[in-house]
């Protein structure tokens, strides 16, 4: 399990300056083999500061093995959750409700078309959250979560 604090981030420029008096978490991520029951993937996360913060969180499997990666998680599910209540869920992206140019310019590597990977955008007030990444059906392999602010 991984925990880290999203701190709050003012997209107000679309100037990058070398002002790091306001830490900012680009992206995060992790990687392991995803099991069942209590051995999936879970990356518990805080959202700070006030408003809603944009995410993209991501559940890969497919598409790692594009990277040489070996028995990976053939279909990801991907589920956030606030304390015991579920906030969103994914299996299988959609390329219009998460469109890849979104991902890719989050800093995210491009998904193979058509994979069963799982991709959320979402808005997520202040609070503790976390991203669990299971088979779909109990299957089991590698899995990747990622977590990337988006302005």
């Amino acid at each position: 399990k991984t925990a880290y604090e999203i701190p709050k981030r003012d997209w107000s420029s679309d100037v990058c300056s070398s002002d790091l008096s306001t830490p900012r978490l680009a992206n995060i991520s992790a990687r392991t083999q995803v099991g069942t029951g209590g051995d999936i993937l879970i990356t518990g996360f805080n959202v700070s500061g006030t408003g809603t913060r944009r995410l993209l969180i991501r559940g890969i499997g497919p598409t790692l093995s594009a990277f040489g990666v070996t028995g990976v998680l053939a279909d990801p599910k991907l589920e956030i959750y606030s304390g015991t209540t579920l906030v969103a869920s994914n299996d299988n992206w959609d390329a219009t409700a998460t469109p890849l140019t979104t991902q890719t310019a989050a800093g995210g590597f491009a998904l193979t078309a058509g994979s069963k990977d799982a991709v959320l955008i979402v808005a997520l007030a202040p609070g503790t959250y976390a991203a669990q990444v299971s088979g779909v059906g109990g299957t089991t392999g590698v899995g990747l979560v990622e977590i990337y602010e988006l302005p």
